[in-house]
C-alpha cells in the first residue's frame, strides 16, 4: 500500500512540476534544461506556490492539512509559498451515515436510539479528520456530535511516514531544505494530528475556554456534555448563529459590523494577555455570530498557550518597541536564549530598526500588526534566532484576526484597538500592580514554606557540610594514592640504583 501511495505522490509531484524544488540544488541545476525539454507536455505556467497548493489538494485531506500547518511557518517559508498555502481549504466529502451509526453504536455499546432521542444522519459539516451531526439528547437538549473518520490512523501513519521521507530528501537535495528544517515541521505536524485525533483533548480545550469566558458578553463557548464524550466522539451544546463571513446577512440582522470587528480584536487580546490561553484556529469557518452580536467559537483542536516567561518576553519587546528602543528588543532575544550568545547585538538591532522604523511615520490604520511581526521573524532568521512554536501560533492567529477584522471593517485600526489591553497587561506584568499580584499569588506557598524554613536551612547546611566532608575525604584518598605512587616510584628507583651499585 505504501509503495502505491508513494508512486501516486511522485506522479502528482511530477505532474505539477514540483521537481524544480529539487533541481534548484547547485549540483542538479544542469538537469533542469534536460528535464524541461523531455517533459515539454507539462503545463508549468502557474507560479510555484500555486502549483504546490494544487498538488497538495490533489493528494488528499491529510496533505491539505499539512499544507495549512506549513503555511503558518512563515518564519521558514518564502512569502509567495506561504501566501498560496494559506488558501488551502479543508473540505472533503462526508463518510456515509451507515458508518457513522455503526461507529457510534460500537463506541457506546448501545443502539443509536438508546444514545440519542433524535440523530440527524445528514452531517452539518465535514472535514479531513471528523464530521459533525446534530442530535437531541433524551432530556430534550439539542447537541452537536463530532465523530472521527473511521480507520484514519493507518492512513495518517502512512502519509506522515512518506512526508518524513520526502522532507529528508528535500533537506538533502534542495538548496533551502536544511534551513527550512522540513523534518522538524513534519514532526510538529504529526504532533498536531495526534492532538486532533483525541476528541477528549479537544473537549477539555473547549471546557477550559468556556470557563475563561463564562458569562462574558464577548464570546460564547458551547458546553461539553462529558457523559457522552469519548476519544473518538465529542458531544457538546448545539450553537446557532450566522457564519461571520456572511457579512450581508449580518447587516440585515442589524449587527454593527465595525463594532463586531473591534470585538474580535478584544476577544483575541483578552485570551492572550489575560489568560495566556487562546484559540489558535480562528479562521472564518470556526466563528459564528449570535443574534445579539456575540461571537460563537467552535472547533478547539488547536489551542495556544503562553507561559509567564513568554509573557515577560512579549512585555519587554512591546515596551521597547513603543519606545523605539531596538537595542533592547535585540538584547531581549539574546537574554531569552532564542538568539545565539555570540550574536552581534548592534547588527541585530539594525535589522530590527529597518523593519520597525518606517511604520512610525504611517497612520496607525495603515499598519499591519501581523505583517510587522512576520517581517521581524524573517529578519530574526538571518541571525539564527530560534522561533518558538507557541509564538508562531500566536503570529498565525494574529494574522487571522487582523485579516478577519479588516474583512469586516477595512478601516479597522488594530493597534488602537489593542493598545488599552497592552497597556493594562504591561502594568500588571511589570508595574507595582504586577508585583502586588505576584506577591498575592505566592502568599499561600509562603505560608507553607516559612514554618519549614529553619529545618530547610539546617538541611541545606548539613548537606553542604556532608558535601564538604565527602570532598575532603575524596581529596585525602586521592592524595594518599598519589603519595603511595610516589613512594613506590622512589622505592623502584632506589632498588634500581642499589642493584646497579652491586653489579658495578
Amino acid at each position: 500500500m505504501r509503495l502505491f501511495r508513494l508512486l501516486k505522490i511522485l506522479h502528482i509531484a511530477f505532474k505539477f512540476g514540483l521537481d524544480e524544488f529539487v533541481l534548484n540544488h547547485s549540483r542538479l541545476q544542469f538537469l533542469r534544461v534536460t528535464v524541461r525539454t523531455l517533459t515539454f507536455w507539462r503545463n508549468l505556467d502557474k507560479l510555484r506556490g500555486e502549483r504546490l497548493r494544487l498538488a497538495l489538494e490533489a493528494l488528499g485531506p491529510i496533505f491539505v492539512k499539512f499544507g495549512q500547518m506549513l503555511s503558518t511557518r512563515r518564519d521558514l517559508l518564502p512569502q509567495d509559498i506561504a501566501d498560496e498555502l494559506a488558501k488551502l481549504q479543508d473540505q472533503v466529502p462526508p463518510f456515509s451515515s451507515e458508518i457513522v451509526i455503526s461507529s457510534l453504536e460500537k463506541v457506546y455499546g448501545k443502539k443509536i436510539s438508546e444514545i440519542f432521542l433524535k440523530f440527524d444522519e445528514i452531517p452539518e459539516a465535514s472535514a479531513s479528520v471528523a464530521q459533525v451531526h446534530f442530535a437531541v439528547l433524551h432530556d430534550g437538549t439539542e447537541a452537536a456530535v463530532k465523530i472521527l473518520r473511521p480507520n484514519l490512523a493507518p492512513i495518517i501513519m502512512h502519509d506522515v511516514a512518506l512526508m518524513d521521507t520526502g522532507a529528508w530528501l528535500a533537506e538533502a537535495l534542495w538548496t533551502d531544505g536544511k534551513r527550512l528544517k522540513l523534518r522538524q515541521v513534519v514532526s510538529e505536524f504529526a504532533r498536531h494530528l495526534d492532538d486532533e485525533l483525541d476528541l477528549m483533548r479537544e473537549a477539555a480545550n473547549c471546557s477550559q475556554l468556556r470557563r475563561n469566558f463564562l458569562d462574558s458578553p464577548l464570546l460564547f463557548v458551547p458546553e461539553v456534555y462529558w457523559d457522552y464524550c469519548r476519544s473518538s466522539v465529542m458531544v457538546m451544546e448545539r450553537v446557532k448563529g450566522t457564519p461571520i463571513s456572511h457579512v450581508d446577512t449580518l447587516r440585515e440582522q442589524g449587527i454593527d459590523i465595525p463594532q463586531l470587528a473591534r470585538v474580535g480584536v478584544e476577544i483575541f487580546f483578552t485570551q492572550v494577555f489575560r489568560d495566556g490561553y487562546f484559540h489558535a484556529d480562528m479562521h472564518p469557518g470556526n466563528i459564528f455570530v449570535g443574534a445579539t452580536g456575540q461571537y460563537i467559537a467552535v472547533d478547539f483542536g488547536i489551542m495556544g498557550t503562553l507561559s509567564d516567561e513568554d509573557k515577560n518576553y512579549l512585555a519587554q519587546n512591546f515596551l521597547a518597541f513603543f519606545r523605539r528602543d531596538y537595542g533592547r528588543v535585540a538584547q531581549a532575544h539574546v537574554e531569552a536564549g532564542w538568539a545565539p550568545k555570540d550574536t552581534r547585538v548592534d547588527d541585530f538591532e539594525s535589522a530590527i530598526r529597518a523593519v520597525c522604523e518606517p511604520i512610525f511615520d504611517k497612520p496607525l490604520k495603515e499598519i499591519s500588526f501581523g505583517r510587522v511581526l512576520l517581517q521581524l521573524f524573517q529578519a530574526s532568521r538571518q541571525f539564527n534566532v530560534e522561533i518558538q512554536p507557541q509564538l508562531v501560533l500566536l503570529q498565525k492567529t494574529l494574522l487571522n484576526i487582523e485579516g478577519l477584522g479588516r474583512d469586516l471593517d477595512p478601516d479597522l485600526d488594530l493597534w488602537k484597538t489593542a493598545k488599552p489591553f497592552l497597556e493594562n497587561w504591561m502594568a500588571e506584568q511589570l508595574g507595582f500592580r504586577g508585583l502586588a499580584s505576584r506577591i498575592q499569588k505566592e502568599a499561600p506557598n509562603w505560608a507553607i514554606i516559612l514554618p519549614e524554613f529553619p529545618r530547610l536551612i539546617h538541611q541545606a547546611l548539613a548537606e553542604n557540610r556532608n558535601d564538604m566532608l565527602e570532598r575532603k575525604m575524596t581529596d585525602l584518598v586521592i592524595e594518599e594514592k598519589r603519595q603511595n605512587r610516589l613512594l613506590a616510584l622512589i622505592a623502584i628507583l632506589l632498588a634500581g640504583l642499589l642493584a646497579w651499585q652491586i653489579f658495578q
